[in-house]
């Protein structure tokens, strides 16, 4: 090889002679940009309510202190805009504050890769409504037999498990079936568990019910004002795969008296719904009622004391 030939192998790129190696690093490196916060769109499917609560007031009082501290993470989509992986509840707090854009880190991130960071995110809240978790947890487990496919996984071995997904998670295997049991049951029944009107066990025994039977259910349930005991969830349990359950049937299991059942006084809705506005919470209501009577009672006295 001649001198020439040596000496042009040897020259630097132009990038080597106008930039140092810490620009060229800096260049690779994830950088904070502020995005319009009507170019990004919520995660598809996200299990994570947002609620302008007062918690999120209180966030949205700080942002528009001191702004949004913590970035969030997006990745763009194919049109233009962004989507959003970690950050919803900012972003929701940073419009009430009247915030325009929000500091993000714009990532490449697969389907994937996105749900799992997503689920990690929010799992991380203090609190977590069951609906919220039996979702995130039913959506990284996909995610992770997802990718599970994807790779070269010995001959035999099975695919991604619930035993796989608990070693990252604070529930054990079992806790974690029955959550994602949870997204079996028909939209108002797992409102009832987030309200913490059914308890979590019996949940779990009633998502084995059809989506039928879980309607004919809550018709009961509304009918006796009343909702099931574990036994009671256990028994209908039982009944639905024997093909035996019936409204009847259900009825007759809810009007079983309960160990330690307190006894309840029934107003038809009818009698007192002109006296409160259409969907105010029945723990209210009973609040009122017992205020109003209390008053009476007093005003009675009064009445006797003057005579």
């Amino acid at each position: 090889m001649s001198k020439s030939k040596e000496l042009k192998l040897d020259l630097p790129s132009v990038d080597e002679l106008f930039t140092t190696e810490e620009e060229r690093l800096d260049a690779n490196r994830e950088k904070v940009q502020e995005i319009p916060l009507d170019q990004i769109e919520d995660f598809p499917n996200h299990p994570f309510k947002i609620k302008e609560d007062e918690a999120m007031m209180e966030m949205a009082e700080s942002i528009r202190e001191y702004g949004v501290l913590v970035p969030a993470l997006v990745r763009q989509k194919a049109n233009g805009s962004y989507e959003m992986v970690a950050g919803h509840r900012r972003k929701c707090a940073s419009r009430l504050a009247g915030m325009k854009e929000i500091p993000c880190i714009v990532r490449n991130l697969t389907d994937d890769e996105a749900t799992i960071i997503m689920v990690d995110s929010n799992l991380q809240r203090e609190k977590i409504l069951p609906s919220e978790r039996a979702f995130a947890y039913k959506m990284k487990l996909d995610a992770m037999k997802h990718q599970g496919k994807k790779t070269s996984r010995p001959m035999g071995e099975k695919s991604i498990s619930v035993n796989e997904l608990s070693i990252e998670m604070p529930d054990s295997a079992r806790q974690i079936h029955r959550y994602i049991r949870l997204t079996e049951l028909i939209e108002p029944l797992l409102d009832l568990v987030d309200e913490n009107k059914i308890a979590f066990r019996p949940a779990v025994e009633l998502s084995y019910l059809n989506k039928d039977e879980q309607e004919q259910l809550l018709d009961a349930m509304q009918y006796e004002d009343c909702t099931p005991s574990l036994a009671q969830a256990t028994k209908i349990k039982q009944f639905s795969q024997e093909n035996k359950l019936s409204e009847a049937v259900i009825l007759s299991i809810l009007q079983e008296e309960k160990p330690n059942q307190v006894e309840k006084i029934k107003i038809p809705k009818e009698r007192i719904s002109k006296f409160f506005p259409k969907g105010t919470p029945e723990k209210k209501i009973e609040e009122t009622i017992v205020k109003a009577l209390e008053l009476y009672q007093k005003r009675e006295r009064q009445k006797q004391s003057a005579r």
